[in-house]
């Protein structure tokens, strides 16, 4: 049986500023791609921190359906987010330990259920490090991000 891997990444040309945010998808089998996507998008006022959970979220809601998937994140806010702080978010009514609003909430809730139908698993790797699959997810924001510049 294929693994799933979507390897995400989001841009900002200013932050805020216009940005993009890219997927690369691939389904692999026995280390060999089987199956691969490129999906990629972009808004016209919007920060790098919104754009990478847009590359995550995109990922998870283009699949048909329920799915085992690894998702690839040069974003530490995104990983620790999804992994870790969205658990006392949801318990204290989306807000942080400082009881203030959580920032994108829309967009972290928007990810909390999109991951709810899926086995997800969010591994973190240095950006800008020569990581193939990374660099590439990263080339696929920048193009996102063109219409918008």
């Amino acid at each position: 049986m294929a693994e799933l891997f979507a390897y995400t990444d989001g841009a900002c040309s200013g932050n805020p500023g216009p940005g993009g945010w890219g997927v690369l998808m691939r389904a692999m089998d026995g280390g060999k791609i089987v199956k691969q996507r490129e999906l990629k998008g972009g808004e016209a006022d919007t920060t790098n921190n919104r754009m990478e959970l847009m590359a995550a979220i995109r990922a998870l809601e283009v699949l048909e359906r329920a799915s085992t998937i690894t998702i690839v994140t040069d974003s530490a806010y995104v990983k620790n987010g999804v992994t870790s702080w969205i658990h006392s978010w949801k318990r204290n009514g989306w807000k942080t330990s400082a009881k203030k609003p959580v920032k994108n909430v829309e967009l972290w809730q928007r990810l909390d259920l999109a991951q709810a139908r899926h086995s997800v698993t969010f591994e973190w790797v240095k950006g800008h490090a020569g990581h193939e699959e990374n660099e590439l997810a990263d080339e696929l924001a920048r193009a996102g991000m063109q219409p918008f510049k």
